[in-house]
């Protein structure tokens, strides 16, 4: 009978234990749909999710270094919406896809290590104006470069000569390389910009056989760093290439190169200047005059008659006003004209429209040159005309236009040059030497010594 009470209670107590289970699959079943009643709720509110995640964080999201390291080496857009905060609520999910996957493992950051980001740029490293042949195998390429660069670092320059390939079909030419050297003629008297005037000598003619090719200058940011900017400054088409142009007899006997004209130009004077001038330096005269705002319509119309006879080139260089250098940038205006013109004229003159050149004594230009053939360059005095020129009457009107300055061309700091000679000029060479003095009426009188 024990057998039985044994299975009678072992099948009492298989009773009890079915109801226990019971109960317990009871309060799981119910704890398991109160928890998916909560996920169901917080579901509903899964797209305002970002706006309560930013209303309730007393810190803002940060991306990790990884991610922000990545984003300052791409372009400048990519580093901008980083800053802007209001790009970045726009778009959360591509902002939590970044963070979720960055490409990198991060890294502790180093609250010590600053990073400097650079916007813009202050001043290019080199502006050119004309690049010219100054002969069989030399260049001079004219323009403007950062003052602060050259005069507190040490930007250079190389060129290099890039042959045209050959239409027969050969081999493909070598490029010709040489070190360039570098002019500032402006004495220092450059602002943000300077004039610089780099100068390619080549061993020899690179385009001896006349097949063309192209001038390639590499400016250098300093010469502790390899870091430069390749451009072409001249370009030569096959078959253009002349030497005969180097070479006496040239264009013209007296080239004059002006500075930049700019304020306001009174059209008389001007009207007066041009033509005392003309038939100073005679019919074999040729004018280059610079246009950097000065030229209004009344001048225009007093300089356009010269222009269609052939006599006065005008330029327009108003485009200059984009660079801040000296005084409408005229040191690089006329390096620029001694390069582009040197080998236009017999002898070329640089002085301003308010002053005149005079010869005392009733001598000639061509008599005095030829006591200066030896030289290849010189200098002319500067000097007032005369008081005498001021108004008797500041309340009247003087219509008629006045001689300002006076010059005598004996070795005194407008100049004048020899072709072929000078690689770079400046305005008003600061030497003084004494000449004749011309006042308004009777005879010319010596100044004191």
């Amino acid at each position: 009978m024990k057998p039985a009470a044994v299975r009678k209670e072992a099948g009492g107590g298989i009773g009890s234990g079915a109801f226990g289970i019971s109960c317990l699959d009871i309060k799981s079943f119910g704890a398991s749909l109160v928890l998916f009643a909560l996920i169901m709720a917080l579901w509903q509110f899964h797209p305002y999710q970002p706006i309560l995640a930013i209303t309730r964080s007393s810190c803002p999201l940060i991306p990790p270094p990884s991610t922000a390291a990545a984003a300052a080496t791409t372009t400048t857009t990519t580093a901008v919406s980083f800053s802007n905060s209001t790009a970045d609520r726009a778009a959360p999910t591509a902002a939590a896809s970044a963070r979720k996957a960055p490409t990198l493992p991060s890294r502790p950051r180093d609250p010590n290590k600053r990073e400097l980001r650079p916007y813009g740029s202050a001043a290019a490293l080199f502006v050119q104006m004309g690049a010219y042949r100054g002969g069989p195998r030399t260049f001079a390429i004219v323009g403007l470069a950062s003052k602060p660069a050259h005069v507190f670092s040490t930007p250079y320059f190389k060129c290099e000569w890039l042959p045209n390939l050959d239409p027969a079909g050969g081999p493909p030419p070598r490029p010709v390389r040489t070190k360039a050297y570098k002019m500032l003629p402006d004495w220092g008297y450059g602002r943000v910009y300077t004039t610089v005037v780099v100068n390619c000598t080549f061993p020899s003619n690179p385009n001896a056989g006349n097949r063309g090719g192209k001038l390639l200058v590499h400016a250098y940011y300093s010469t502790s760093s390899r870091r430069y900017e390749r451009f072409v400054a001249l370009e030569e088409a096959p078959g253009s290439y002349d030497g005969s142009r180097f070479q006496p007899p040239f264009p013209y006997e007296y080239l004059y190169c002006g500075s930049s004209l700019y304020g306001n130009i009174s059209a008389p004077r001007m009207r007066e200047w041009l033509a005392y001038h003309a038939h100073f330096f005679g019919p074999r005269s040729h004018f280059v005059l610079h246009d950097a705002g000065g030229v209004s319509p009344a001048v225009r119309a007093v300089l356009d008659p010269w222009v269609r006879a052939g006599r006065v080139t005008l330029q327009d260089i108003r485009a200059q006003a984009e660079y801040d250098g000296y005084y409408y940038n005229q040191f690089m205006v006329v390096n620029d004209c001694l390069h582009r013109h040197r080998h236009a004229a017999n002898w070329t003159f640089f002085f301003d429209v308010d002053e005149y050149i005079y010869l005392p004594d009733g001598r000639s230009l061509e008599e005095v040159l030829g006591q200066l053939e030896r030289y290849t360059q010189f200098t002319i005095e500067q000097n007032l005309m005369s008081s005498k020129l001021c108004v008797e009457d500041p309340t009247k009107g003087y219509s008629s236009g006045g001689l300002k300055n006076l010059f005598s061309v004996i070795r005194s700091p407008e100049s004048g040059g020899i072709a072929n000679t000078p690689f770079e000029q400046g305005m008003h060479t600061p030497l003084v030497y004494t000449c004749l003095k011309m006042s308004t009426g009777g005879r010319p009188i010596k100044p004191k010594a």
